[in-house]
């Protein structure tokens, strides 16, 4: 953790003891190392532990960083089958630390950083990929009309609008001439399938380090980041989730390219899409290189954003510029699957 904050730990004790029911005070702040787009703490007070997730300071891009949205979905989730901490308290008051905010519960567990799951022996490995595709698809099974999201997102042509809004969002962020993103932002929606039935609640950034695991066992405690979600297709969750897989072992988001996957006792791409098919009902999946295209694509775009942002001063960690430096390479492998 950076103990580095930019806000006033007095006044916030203050806030939270007459917001959060039984928050009492004194408390500690402690920024959490992880993370480019919004900054996240632990708090421990006297009551116990918290976590509290910001917008990052400085000129935001419009519609980004939506810690309001974040709190929303994690409210609607508390009731169902998809694991989330507890929403707490969204303050929108920008004077109390800068920036919007929200609170929510600490859960304790295990976050495994490398897909590889090398702290497990081979042979527990596929119980907790199996875990994570479970909770991915009872996600997705989410009737979101009855916890309250029916207006969340925009219904129909979830393809066709991410990857406008996606492209507005590179542009808007573009420091280089990338030809291969110009190659993916031609190429995608001339290829863009048909889409059909009623949209689902789609995370949009669904990978295993986002994901907390009870101590011990292969069963997930909370999904966590809920930044990018949003009412669409499912199918750009499994496919992101693939996509992340298909990355180098070393870097900021680990994968499992050139691995044995056999050896690991880890499921193949071939395998994760089965077992999500089986368990949502899907009998298959068309146009499967257009999902992974997409997901590099808008990965590139994601990795030029924090670029930006650390090209401005207000990044909300050290490591962004190293992270922004990835867009070149995504677009460059989302060419390669087309």
């Amino acid at each position: 953790m950076n103990a580095s904050l930019q806000f006033d730990v007095d006044a916030l004790t203050r806030y939270l003891a007459a917001h959060v029911p039984g928050f009492q005070g004194p408390m500690s702040v402690e920024k959490f190392a992880g993370g480019q787009s919004n900054p996240t703490f632990l708090l421990e007070a006297q009551s116990g532990r918290y976590v509290l997730r910001r917008q990052p300071p400085g000129e935001l891009l419009k519609s980004a960083h939506a810690v309001d949205r974040e709190f929303r979905v994690l409210s609607a989730l508390g009731d169902t089958p998809v694991p989330v901490a507890r929403a707490l308290h969204l303050c929108e008051d920008r004077e109390v630390i800068g920036s919007l905010f929200y609170v929510m519960s600490f859960e304790d567990g295990e976050i495994y950083w490398d897909p590889s799951l090398p702290a497990l022996p081979a042979g527990e490995r596929g119980a907790v990929y199996d875990a994570l595709i479970g909770t991915m698809a009872a996600l997705h099974d989410v009737d979101v009309e009855a916890v309250g999201l029916a207006d969340y997102g925009r219904a129909g042509n979830y393809f066709s609008r991410q990857i406008d809004v996606w492209t507005k969002q590179y542009r808007a962020a573009q420091t280089d001439e990338l030809d291969a993103m110009e190659a993916l932002i031609d190429w995608l929606p001339a290829h863009c399938p048909a889409e059909a039935g009623k949209p689902s609640l789609v995370h949009g950034d669904f990978r295993i380090d986002n994901l907390i695991f009870h101590r011990g066992t292969p069963k997930v405690r909370a999904v966590l980041d809920w930044e990018l979600s949003t009412l669409g297709n499912p199918l750009a969750d499994l496919a992101y989730f693939c996509m992340c897989l298909r990355l180098p072992p070393k870097g900021h988001i680990g994968g499992l390219a050139g691995l044995d996957r056999a050896a690991l006792g880890v499921p193949d791409e071939a395998a994760i899409v089965e077992r999500y098919c089986s368990l949502r009902r899907i009998a298959s999946i068309e146009n499967w290189n257009f999902y992974l295209a997409f997901s590099f694509f808008r990965l590139a775009a994601i990795a030029q954003g924090v670029k930006k942002r650390a090209l401005g001063g207000n990044a909300s960690n050290e490591k962004a510029r190293q992270v922004g430096e990835m867009a070149g390479a995504l677009a460059r492998m989302g060419v390669d699957v087309i």
